[in-house]
């Protein structure tokens, strides 16, 4: 069984949706491979109050590592490149070339990519996190703008 919620962030509303009890999604406004609202199950806030309260410390800066339970939904390739995202430091970047050979893989930084590009649950598993090899940004589902926002909050570079 699936439920949602909206609640408000300063990179704008974010949809929460879990499957079961546990986080399953977390979503931008205009993301790109946002799943159709018809998806997000029922309105509930229940599930959510821990997720809630972990996001509003992360951006309040007293939240460097979320310890929410997630319900990673993907292929088993995908699943293992979400896990290597979440082993990215708070305030630090790496390229997808480093995610491929930290996955034993080095030729598959491409594949990696597209990984990145369909995580389900942003911000908590950091795909914004993700640079290319020369450090420059490169896609992001929410937009290059809310990438360098939310790179530049975890290096104290702009107001919390």
């Amino acid at each position: 069984m699936k439920q949602h919620t909206v609640i408000d962030s300063p990179y704008g509303p974010l949809t929460l949706v879990a499957s079961d009890g546990v986080l399953c999604g977390l979503y931008m406004a205009g993301q790109r491979h946002r799943p159709p609202e018809e998806n997000f199950g029922d309105r509930d806030d229940t599930p959510f109050a821990e997720t809630t309260a972990q996001l509003r410390s992360y951006f309040a800066g007293e939240l460097v590592e979320f310890t929410v339970p997630l319900g990673m939904i993907g292929t088993p390739f995908q699943r293992s490149v979400w896990e290597q995202l979440r082993r990215i430091p708070y305030g630090e970047t790496r390229s997808y070339g480093e995610l491929a050979r930290a996955l034993g893989n080095p030729g598959a930084s491409r594949a990696v990519g597209l990984a990145n590009g369909r995580n389900p649950i942003g911000i908590i598993v950091p795909c914004h996190r993700v640079v290319g090899a020369d450090g420059s940004l490169t896609g992001y589902g929410g937009g290059l703008d809310r990438k360098q926002r939310l790179l530049d909050f975890e290096r104290g570079l702009a107001p919390r």
